[in-house]
């Protein structure tokens, strides 16, 4: 594993301290990197950044190097919403070339929610590149489900939670496309609930809502050929759908286990019970490192 230079002076907007910058791809791609050992990647969800794992990092850092990725566009670049870069493939592309020009080798890869759609691509992709793979309600997964009524209405809800956040921000009302995206994927009065910290992450990454909850289909095929360990995590109060799509996916491939249930949490479960959390992917790490 090779050193990786600090240059943040090639980034074009300020870069905070903590954070490193590397060119991939053409892009200045920001990250934290902490610890020692074996390679993990975390990839965070839509409308966020790497300080959403602000309390996975340093428990992870204690037996792991922690990569921690600013997918492209999101903080801290200013984004504003131009182009035609943004999405799952883009952003699963870049993975692999962080991977490669950091010389990591095979590494622990963890995506949350849309990070979990672009660890998905990622391993369906460049198998070669990951070691193990945890999803904790990953995006993605939508294809796997039957066609009934009651599935037609979970793949619904998630485009229905971006329709929404388009329309208000379109209207200029902020605060209310905040709340109700957060409260639809955590429950009622999740964003009142949320620390000044999560709620300024979200609206540094206010930009990335021209995100519209599509990522590429994935077939059974393609998870029948996963063939390293795969965690599968999700939150007691997560919506039903992740529920639905992991037993899909086990289907699939009977050698993934069954998901681990993170207690009192909703869909941010690595936020709503850290400790919880931390244990089980820790666990599932060290058992398969």
């Amino acid at each position: 594993m090779t050193a990786v230079p600090d240059v943040a002076a090639a980034a074009p907007w300020p870069v905070p301290d903590g954070l490193r910058i590397i060119e991939v791809k053409g892009y200045p791609l920001a990250y934290r990197d902490e610890g020692a050992g074996p390679p993990i990647v975390l990839l965070h969800g839509s409308l966020s950044d790497s300080r959403s794992w602000s309390l996975q990092i340093p428990e992870f850092a204690k037996r792991f190097r922690v990569f921690a990725l600013n997918l492209r566009h999101y903080y801290p670049e200013p984004w504003d919403g131009s182009g035609d870069d943004f999405s799952v493939a883009q952003h699963a592309d870049d993975v692999a070339a962080f991977i490669g020009c950091v010389g990591l080798g095979r590494v622990h890869l963890i995506g949350h929610s849309r990070g979990g759609a672009v660890a998905l691509t990622v391993a369906r992709r460049h198998p070669g590149l990951v070691r193990t793979l945890v999803l904790a309600d990953p995006r993605g997964l939508e294809s796997l489900l039957a066609d009934t009524p009651e599935t037609r209405d979970m793949a619904t809800q998630l485009a229905a939670s971006f329709a929404g956040l388009h329309l208000n921000l379109a209207a200029g009302d902020i605060d209310r496309a905040a709340r109700e995206f957060v409260d639809a994927l955590a429950g009622p009065g999740a964003w009142e609930r949320r620390s000044p910290e999560l709620k300024r992450i979200f609206l540094d990454n206010i930009a990335t809502a021209v995100d519209t909850g599509e990522s590429p289909a994935v077939a059974c095929a393609d998870i029948a050929r996963l063939d390293f360990p795969v965690l599968l995590v999700t939150g007691e109060k997560s919506p039903q759908r992740y529920g639905e799509m992991f037993a899909a996916m086990r289907v699939c491939n009977a050698a993934i286990p069954p998901p681990v249930r993170i207690p009192g949490a909703a869909h941010a479960m690595h936020r709503d019970n850290p400790a919880a959390f931390d244990a089980g992917a820790l666990e599932f790490l060290s058992r398969n490192g």
